[in-house]
């Protein structure tokens, strides 16, 4: 594994957990074709309850408007697999490892408690948005995961069998590559 990612897994400095979650607002925001709300003076967990509540509401305003949501899934999907896709190569991330270790370092960051198998297992015991999303509201916002994962793996697909806002212990998802 290479050194960046045993760094990451010890520490992320603030500044670079804000600086992405600027980010995937801004990928959210396109998906959505709305604005960001101000996020300058928040701290990054401000950032993140504001990060929930954001796509929460877009999610239900978007439903209570008639919108397309699979049109909306499609946006999410190809704005995160850039997202992932340039951390992959940023990263140097080539292996099924790798990948689970990066998802990881993402997912900690957002306070959900990941874990990967190399054989592609997928469980997440804790999600800090299940408080927030309905079941039709994480089932849309799932499109981020399944887009940066596959920008991660370099097109792997992300299945989820499992989740937490469905009424499950834990979610339970799956990567095929």
């Amino acid at each position: 594994m290479n050194l960046l990612l045993k760094i990451l897994q010890i520490y992320i400095p603030t500044f670079i957990k804000k600086r992405k979650i600027v980010e995937l607002f801004n990928c959210t925001a396109l998906a959505f074709e709305c604005g960001i709300p101000q996020l300058e003076g928040l701290s990054f967990d401000e950032c993140l309850e504001k990060y929930a509540l954001f796509t929460k509401e877009e999610v239900e305003k978007s439903i209570q408007q008639g919108n397309d949501l699979q049109t909306i899934k499609n946006r999410l999907y190809q704005n995160a697999f850039r997202l992932g896709e340039k951390l992959r190569k940023r990263f140097h991330v080539t292996t099924i490892e790798e990948v689970m270790t990066m998802s990881r370092i993402l997912y900690r960051t957002m306070e959900i408690e990941f874990h990967g198998t190399v054989q592609g297992e997928i469980t997440i015991n804790r999600c800090f948005f299940s408080r927030y999303y309905s079941r039709q509201v994480c089932q849309v916002i799932s499109s981020l995961d399944e887009g940066v994962i596959a920008g991660l793996s370099g097109g792997g697909q992300l299945i989820f069998s499992e989740r937490i806002t469905e009424g499950k212990d834990c979610c339970k998802a799956c990567l095929v590559l």
